[in-house]
C-alpha cells in the first residue's frame, strides 16, 4: 500500500525543527540511536546493527560500491518492504515531519528514494544528526551566556522541585536527568545517556529563551546528577548566579521526602515489579543508605539502617508506611542538614529572597516581565 505525500524541501532550519517538536525519523542503526538522538525522534532504521556492521566491513575491505551492493543484498524483499512501510506510515501520520541519518548522506538518501518510490515523498534534515548535535552544543553555549539564572536553594526536602514545577520559567535538571540528585535519587526507569540529557537540556533552554525575557529558575545542583553531568559551561554559570533560599519546617520536609521516596517510589516499583515491588523497593533504600555509610559513620549508619529495616518490616506486615518517617527525620537532622550548613558556609551567593515555598511562589512572578 502506498501513501501519497506532497513533496516538501529538505531543511537546514534546525531551530524551527526543535522548537516546534517536529516529528522526525532517525534511520540510523539502533546502536547509534541508543547513544543519543534529538528529543522526540523515532528510530526506524534502514539497517539493523548486524547489517550495518556487515556493510561497514565491506566498505573498509572493498570500498563504497561493494558496501552499497552489500547493503542492498541485505535489505531487500520482505525486509525492505516492511521498513519502507514503517516510514510511509510515519509520514502519513506526521506529514509535517522529516527524516535523517548520521550526516545526511547515503542512508537518508536511500531511505528517501525508497519512500518516493512508495508514493511517500519525505524531506531530509540536511547534515543529519551530526549537524543537529553540533547545533545543540553551540546553542547550549550561546544560551548559557545569554540567559540569566536564579538558583533555587534550600535544605533537602524543602520542596525545590515542587517550586520549579509551579513556575513557568524554570529548567528542571533533575527531571531531565530522571534522577533526584542524591544517593537516594535513582529512579526505576533509569537515566538518559549523557548525550540525550544534553540535547534535551539544550532544547528546553531554547524554548525558555523563546518564551521568557526574564531570569530562569534552576535548582542548586552539584555538577553530577546520577550518571550524567551538567555541562561545564552551565555549571560554571550556576556557581556565580544569585539565589533564592526556600526554608521549610523539619516536619514538612519529612513529609515531602516520605511522599517522594517512600509513597511515590513505591508506586513506581509496583508498576515495574508487581508482587516483588516491596522487596525491590526495600533493597533500593538499603543500598542507597549503604552508599553513604562511610560519610555517615558506623554508629549513625547502624541506627538509621535499623530504623529503615523496622519500617520496611512494619510496612510488609501492616501495609502502613508511616514508620519510614523516623529514619527520614534522623537522616535529615544528622546527615543532610549538617552537610547543607557546611556547603552553605563555603559558598557565598547573592540572596534575592528567603522564605517558605508558598512565599517564594508569591514572590516569583516579580522576576517576570510586565
Amino acid at each position: 500500500m502506498t501513501h501519497s505525500i506532497p513533496r516538501r524541501d529538505d531543511t537546514v532550519d534546525y531551530r524551527k525543527l526543535l522548537l516546534s517538536d517536529t516529528p522526525m525519523v532517525d534511520v540510523r542503526a539502533p546502536v547509534e540511536f541508543k547513544k543519543g538522538s534529538v528529543p522526540g525522534a523515532l528510530n526506524l532504521p534502514l539497517m539493523s546493527d548486524s547489517e550495518r556492521e556487515t556493510v561497514g566491513i565491506a566498505y573498509k575491505t572493498d570500498g563504497q560500491d561493494v558496501a552499497i551492493e552489500t547493503g542492498h543484498s541485505l535489505v531487500q524483499g520482505a525486509v525492505k518492504e516492511a521498513r519502507v512501510a514503517a516510514w510511509a506510515a510515519f509520514a502519513a501520520e506526521h506529514p509535517e515531519g522529516y527524516l535523517f541519518c548520521m550526516r545526511g548522506g547515503l542512508r537518508s538518501q536511500i531511505s528517501q528514494r525508497w519512500m518516493v518510490e512508495a508514493g511517500a515523498s519525505y524531506p531530509l534534515v540536511t547534515g543529519g544528526y551530526k549537524a543537529l548535535r553540533r547545533f545543540l552544543i553551540e546553542e547550549t553555549e550561546r544560551l548559557v551566556e545569554a540567559l540569566r539564572f536564579v538558583i533555587v536553594a534550600g535544605r533537602t526536602g524543602a520542596g525545590k522541585t515542587d517550586f520549579l514545577g509551579a513556575v513557568p520559567n524554570a529548567l528542571d535538571l533533575e527531571g531531565l536527568a530522571n534522577h533526584r540528585g542524591s544517593s537516594f535519587g535513582r529512579r526505576v526507569r533509569g537515566q538518559p545517556t549523557q548525550i540525550n540529557f544534553e540535547n534535551r537540556m539544550s532544547v528546553d533552554l531554547m524554548k525558555l529563551e523563546a518564551a521568557f525575557d526574564c531570569p530562569i529558575f534552576i535548582e542548586d545542583e552539584s555538577r553530577r546528577i546520577g550518571i550524567v553531568e551538567v555541562p561545564l559551561v552551565l555549571a560554571t554559570k550556576m556557581e556565580c548566579a544569585p539565589a533564592i533560599l526556600i526554608e521549610e519546617p523539619l516536619k514538612d520536609r519529612v513529609e515531602i521526602i516520605h511522599r517522594d521516596y517512600v509513597v511515590g517510589l513505591a508506586a513506581d516499583y509496583e508498576a515495574a515489579f508487581g508482587q516483588e515491588a516491596h522487596k525491590e523497593h526495600g533493597a533500593f533504600l538499603l543500598a542507597a543508605l549503604q552508599r553513604i555509610k562511610k560519610r555517615l559513620g558506623g554508629a549513625r549508619y547502624a541506627d538509621v539502617a535499623a530504623l529503615m529495616q523496622e519500617a520496611l518490616q512494619i510496612q510488609e506486615k501492616t501495609g502502613s508506611d508511616e514508620a519510614h518517617k523516623a529514619w527520614i527525620e534522623t537522616l535529615l537532622t544528622e546527615y543532610y542538614d549538617p552537610m547543607y550548613e557546611y556547603q552553605l558556609g563555603n559558598h557565598e551567593r547573592d540572596l534575592l529572597f528567603v522564605g517558605s515555598r508558598a512565599e517564594a511562589l508569591h514572590w516569583a512572578p516579580s522576576v517576570l516581565p510586565d
